[in-house]
């Protein structure tokens, strides 16, 4: 799969492809269309991507990047923090869930599980808009990362684009 070379810390390239993941998302009413890019920030390598809905089971696009890498390396999802780079960071269009309505584990959880059994895991979420209150109320992603060390990161300049992207199918108002 061939990709523009993206600067090494060049957020914003990193957030725009990260909404190309975002368009391939089905439009629905019931979710945000959200796009993901799992980085080797040190390497400057992209680990993974994902989508809203791109796998099986009402999945989370920060959950298909961390389910993609660990498929690529023969690992459950639950065992990546014994694989990721030490660098790992994540680009994520929306904000990580704290809670799902489907009952699947939070992409917040998914992200902090990373760190389990001392692992360095993914340390810095870099995002490009709060999640709406439409369907859980107000998001404490970002406060539940930052109480387990986990930096997150606004990365502003595509907001307007992000939540046009992110709420295909909703109806407007």
């Amino acid at each position: 799969m061939s990709r523009e070379i993206i600067a090494p810390l060049d957020h914003t390239a990193y957030l725009r492809l990260a909404l190309t993941e975002a368009r391939k998302s089905p439009p629905k009413a019931t979710n945000f269309c959200v796009g993901a890019v799992l980085v080797d920030e040190e390497r400057n390598e992209v680990l993974a991507t994902g989508y809203t809905l791109e796998l099986p089971g009402n999945t989370h696009a920060e959950q298909c990047c961390l389910m993609k890498f660990a498929q690529t390396r023969g690992v459950s999802e639950d065992s990546v923090g014994d694989i990721l780079p030490k660098s790992t960071v994540i680009y994520t269009t929306m904000e990580p869930c704290v809670f799902r309505l489907s009952g699947n584990a939070p992409c917040v959880d998914r992200i902090i599980q990373t760190q389990l059994g001392g692992h360095e895991g993914i340390r810095i979420v870099y995002l490009g808009v709060k999640e709406p209150e439409k369907f859980v109320g107000e998001n404490e992603g970002r406060s539940k990362l930052q109480a387990a060390g986990v930096k997150s990161i606004h990365v502003p300049g595509l907001e307007d684009e992000i939540l046009q992207v992110a709420t295909a199918g909703h109806a407007k108002d």
